[in-house]
């Protein structure tokens, strides 16, 4: 009856558009997909409502997995498998630990822990009682490390003895906060002002405490920081529920099964690793081998070794994979899939021939967003798709902006503009409050929060989730990635995409890391291109990537500054910060590294102090 109905409003959308061919093949051509994306997200939602209707915690959800299949392997790591039975009886310590220790529903315990099956059972032991984990970064330091700690209102930290020394130089900022130092390996001692955790597990009952009032669907589960390249971590509040729609849309909508064998290298405290991958154990009762951290020369090799089926992906892992010399493991494996987000379409065809992969599965959304897309039949670039038969079905929008503000544009009535196709524009999701999969729990800080809402979108009153993403749609409803709003920037009067450029110069530098940001010269209007590149033994052919280059990219996108770097920082989902190198723009005094521009012969030439003085006198122009 629902397929009827969408087939009945969709010929009335294209009788109401005045018809014509063009929108018949659009009709003919997006249909199928349309409809197997509905089926699927209803399969999904009917999956939700049952959870809900019970009011169901994601231990009881786990608990349903244990009682069925308690032999059956959870997760694999370092060799070592881990059933559904040790899981859940390692993690009923952990609740009956804190419960004795005075923890309840409501309150806040930091974790932070390398890669391991020890770190979701901390977590999933502690939902049991109602207790959030603020899931720590393990990269961070100091002040943003205490931050993120105290921002949770966090009474408790677990941590690993491998960040011992990051804590310590922090301890004394936590104030109240208990510190729990937990080791992989047994020691008869920890610092005076730590508890050892081991010792307290080792004695600790194996069956689940009763918590102090019930645990429901829709109560605090997680804080999962954001990985943003700028500012301190911002930690957006995950629910039961929450987590659910975060494992299960990917599941049905790119057609995951039960059975599939998942392999993630990425970090359990981000959303990819730790709720879409990992969740695939937690709530679907499937196997996830586990990596303690990204390695190119083995992740086929692993793959090959626990005979996994679907693989997890960042974007910029996919280019360190291409730059590793061939092997027999590149297509001797059993991959029916990769899923992931940020696979530039400039090596997309190259990545999935030399490594035989049969269907990407890229998708798109933010850990604090209410909308999320996948790309569900494998169309090369596409990071998911809107319906232009019948757009309303699923609330996502693209918006007309500001490019250089991403402030929204607005008509004559104050209301926001739908993008058409080939027209860039943010990303949105309509928020809907009392609707579990379109409502926007935020972050812990509301006036963050506040920040990432716009009003008065196409009714007066209504609201939706500003992603801060650049987005464009083609004819046929598939949506690509274009840039974040302000790292594009304007040069020669045309707006210059900084993703698409670093796509472009990491290919034509064997896949090297790349950072492309604009920056100001003085008496010249907008901002000159400029790029990092990381080239540690001095290898880099100049000539080469200049004529490279001006093939590949119009004039006005061209890098006309480069800088030769040893490394750039990442953070934990391989994301390259840029906002010190332009900070520090193209001046050799105050840069170390090489640095070059592009004269008017065409040619990456020595920037020395004498050109730059006259780059700033107006003597050298661009």
């Amino acid at each position: 009856m629902i397929v009827i109905e969408i087939i009945i409003v969709a010929i009335v959308a294209f009788l109401a558009a005045g018809g014509g061919y063009k929108w018949l093949i659009v009709l003919y051509k997006t249909l199928p997909r349309d409809l197997t994306a509905l089926q699927r997200y209803l399969r999904f939602l009917w999956s939700v409502r049952n959870l809900k209707k019970k009011d169901m915690s994601i231990g009881e959800v786990f608990a349903q997995h244990v009682e069925k299949r308690p032999n059956d392997i959870c997760f694999i790591f370092e060799d070592k498998e881990w059933t559904f039975a040790q899981v859940d009886e390692f993690s009923n310590r952990v609740a009956n630990v804190f419960k004795a220790q005075g923890l309840k529903n409501g309150d806040a315990v930091a974790l932070m822990m390398d890669n391991r099956p020890e770190f979701l059972c901390f977590w999933l032991g502690l939902s049991k009682l109602g207790v959030v984990t603020a899931l720590i970064n393990t990269n961070l330091r100091q002040s943003s490390l205490a931050h993120s700690i105290s921002v949770a209102s966090s009474k408790a930290f677990i941590y690993s003895s491998l960040y011992s020394e990051a804590v310590n130089e922090v301890s004394s900022s936590l104030g109240s906060v208990r510190l729990f130092n937990w080791s992989s390996k047994p020691r008869s001692s920890v610092g005076a002002n730590e508890i050892n955790l081991e010792v307290l597990l080792k004695d600790a009952a194996t069956t689940v405490p009763s918590p102090s009032t019930k645990v429901g669907f829709n109560d605090k589960l997680l804080y999962i920081y954001t990985s943003g390249t700028t500012g301190l971590p911002k930690a957006a509040v995950i629910t039961h529920c929450r987590y659910v729609f975060l494992a299960g849309a990917i599941h049905y909508q790119v057609g995951f099964s039960c059975k599939d064998r998942y392999y993630t290298p990425l970090p359990l405290y981000h959303t990819a690793g730790g709720a879409m991958a990992a969740g695939q154990a937690v709530v679907y009762g499937s196997t996830v081998v586990i990596r303690s951290k990204f390695s190119a020369s083995n992740y086929f090799a692993d793959i090959v070794k626990y005979n996994c089926t679907v693989g997890q992906y960042i974007g910029e892992m996919c280019r360190y994979l291409l730059s590793t010399p061939p092997r027999p493991e590149d297509k001797s494996h059993n991959l029916r899939m990769i899923f992931g987000n940020g696979l530039r379409p400039q090596i997309w065809r190259e990545f999935v021939e030399r490594f035989n992969i049969p269907k990407v599965a890229e998708f798109y959304g933010a850990t604090e967003g209410n909308a999320n897309i996948a790309n569900i039949d494998n169309k090369e670039g596409a990071i998911g798709f809107v319906s232009r038969l019948v757009p309303s079905i699923y609330p996502i929008s693209i918006i007309r902006v500001d490019q250089k503000t991403g402030e929204p544009l607005r008509n004559e009535q104050g209301l926001c503009m739908v993008c058409k196709p080939d027209e860039p524009g943010v990303f949105i999701g309509k928020i809907i409050p009392t609707n579990p999969a379109r409502a926007f729990l935020g972050y812990v800080n509301e006036k963050e929060s506040k920040k990432k809402i716009v009003h008065d979108v196409f009714t007066k009153g209504d609201s939706a989730f500003l992603s801060g993403d650049l987005l464009v749609m083609d004819e046929w409803g598939y949506l690509y990635f274009k840039d974040r709003t302000g790292d594009t920037f304007r040069w020669k009067g045309e707006n210059v995409s900084t993703s698409e450029v670093e796509g472009i110069v990491s290919n034509h530098v064997n896949y090297k890391d790349c950072v492309v940001y604009g920056v100001e010269i003085p008496n010249c209007e907008g901002r000159a291109g400029m790029a990092a590149i990381v080239d540690e033994h001095k290898e880099l052919d100049l000539a080469a990537l200049a004529q490279g280059l001006m093939k590949a990219l119009p004039a006005y996108a061209r890098p006309v500054f480069l800088r030769i770097v040893e490394t750039v920082e990442l953070t934990g989902t391989y994301k390259l910060k840029k906002l010190d190198l332009q900070k520090e723009g193209f001046d050799p005094e105050v840069i170390k590294d090489q640095l070059f521009y592009l004269s008017s012969n065409g040619v990456y030439e020595l920037l020395t102090l004498e050109v730059y003085k006259k780059i700033l006198e107006g003597v050298i122009r661009f």
